[in-house]
């Protein structure tokens, strides 16, 4: 197999319509982080962005998008953003994964949301779990109905908290896809705000990310979606769409009206709405918040692990990275550990903010 590696911005008009076309012909490859316009996207503000154009005697066979980082050290495109990685390429695909690094100049190649079905990255498997989806291909109303009965008293509670937050602050609207860059700045605000009342890293003190999602909303990828009480923005949620899939990406709301569930409202009004738009899935990205078990009505295989060349690069990563990968994993496939470990970040978040009031 024949194998060019590019910067994205090298792609020309026939290779992107390769790629949307092996998007359109295998389902698990329409997740928006693996479409073209998400890695040309990256491609804009991560040096280091790359895709291996893949070819055989047909033509262009497929495409792996990564990130070369120092030491040859690679990583999915868009690396601690995406929550769907891998080859886009028809099934089954035959291919030399270390002769690929080989070409991408990569003495490793590590993924935590790998298609878990992609059969050539199947030995570098360290584990498996699954990533819950809102499935709506039936419509907005067959799925409600189907929450319905799977979360009985959840679903009343959000509806009732919903007209409670009517009564109480206003007419409830929502408004699936928002233009106005206003709102995608609140939205990162309040982002900002929850990641550091969590003990998270806030994602938008780097402003490339910053400027990624800038540009994703501006061009359309990205689907800003607002919901209000009495004209007043309460909760928003940013998510990337190719065709009928919406990805999950950044939810968050006004931390004053917390007591109407603003979030779970937004998400049953985001699901209603993106089925009117001819939307049949929503991946929320991998499991670890109740509210997830909630909402998801099918899911599907992902994996984590790495792929390595023999290299000293390639040890000094495993060295570094393997225990911290492990404590994670175990800490995401256990609801009570993720629970505890929740809590010890809060915790610390909130004795760093005293420590910083008190100087």
């Amino acid at each position: 197999m024949k194998i060019e590696v590019v910067h994205p911005k090298e792609l020309g008009e026939a290779e992107v319509r390769r790629w949307r076309a092996l998007q359109a012909s295998t389902p698990t490859l329409a997740n928006p982080f693996l479409s073209p316009e998400f890695t040309l996207a990256v491609g804009r503000f991560r040096p280091g962005a790359r895709v291996a154009v893949l070819g055989d005697e047909s033509g262009i066979a497929g495409f792996f998008p990564h990130e070369r980082h120092t030491l040859g050290i690679g990583r999915p495109i868009g690396a601690g953003l995406t929550d769907c990685q891998g080859l886009v390429a028809p099934p089954g695909i035959e291919l030399d994964v270390r002769a690929l690094l080989r070409a991408c100049r990569l003495s490793v190649w590590e993924f935590d949301h790998l298609l878990a079905d992609q059969t050539a990255f199947a030995p570098y498997h360290a584990e498996t779990r699954v990533e819950p989806v809102m499935d709506l291909s039936e419509g907005f109303t067959a799925y409600a109905e189907g929450a319905r009965q799977r979360a009985p008293k959840t679903i009343k509670t959000v509806r009732y908290k919903e007209r409670k937050l009517g009564r109480e602050a206003g007419e409830v609207t929502y408004i699936f896809s928002e233009r106005g860059t206003g709102e995608l700045h609140r939205l990162m605000a309040w982002k900002s705000a929850q990641y550091r009342r969590t003990g998270r890293t806030d994602r938008f003190a780097e402003s490339w990310i910053v400027a990624l999602v800038e540009h994703l909303h501006a061009t359309g990828t990205g689907v800003l979606s607002v919901l209000r009480a009495g004209g007043r923005p309460i909760s928003a949620h940013l998510g990337l769409r190719s065709g009928t899939v919406m990805a999950g990406w950044f939810p968050a709301y006004d931390m004053e009206f917390s007591r109407y569930s603003p979030g779970m409202v937004g998400h049953l009004r985001m699901a209603e709405a993106a089925a009117g738009a001819g939307i049949t899935q929503i991946a929320m990205g991998r499991g670890g918040r109740e509210y997830k078990d909630w909402l998801k009505n099918g899911e599907f295989p992902i994996a984590e692990g790495r792929v390595a060349r023999a290299s000293a690069a390639a040890g000094l990563h495993w060295v570094k990275d393997a225990p911290v990968r492990r404590a994670r994993s175990a800490v995401l496939a256990h609801p009570a550990l993720y629970a505890r470990a929740d809590r010890v970040l809060k915790t610390y978040a909130r004795l760093r903010r005293h420590t910083g009031d008190a100087a």
